[in-house]
């Protein structure tokens, strides 16, 4: 388990019913290490300043996370954390590796908010 003030999703069929039920989620799946940490952190910051936007953490060795690890773009990455940014149900935009609070938030307003500014 992953300790982070993030929804925590555990199963496959959980993020299914997040992205199904919700317009904007964003997933940063990762470990409890020190390249994910820190973006876990922001996360948690964004989360209370967006609230448009559903926050979700996934263990990355979690075999239900195949859903996040197999997205064409990052199965090949080694970078962790993968963050997956989903709209209306469909994957948006995804990351790997370490990014800045300026660099999620820049995503978000791109892909969620289009006018606001987090």
């Amino acid at each position: 388990m992953l300790y982070t003030n993030l929804i925590h999703l555990e199963t496959a069929a959980e993020l299914g019913n997040m992205i199904e039920e919700n317009e904007n989620v964003l997933v940063v799946c990762g470990k409890m290490n020190p390249e994910c940490i820190p973006v876990f952190r922001i996360a948690e910051v964004l989360a209370k300043e967006c609230q448009p936007v559903k926050f979700c953490d996934m263990e990355f060795d979690n075999p239900e996370s195949l859903i996040v690890r197999n997205i064409p773009e990052l199965e090949l990455s080694s970078n962790m954390p993968y963050i997956v940014y989903y709209l209306g149900g469909k994957v948006e935009k995804s990351t790997s590796g370490i990014q800045s609070k300026e660099q999620i938030s820049s995503n978000i307003n791109e892909l969620f908010l289009k006018t606001e500014k987090v």
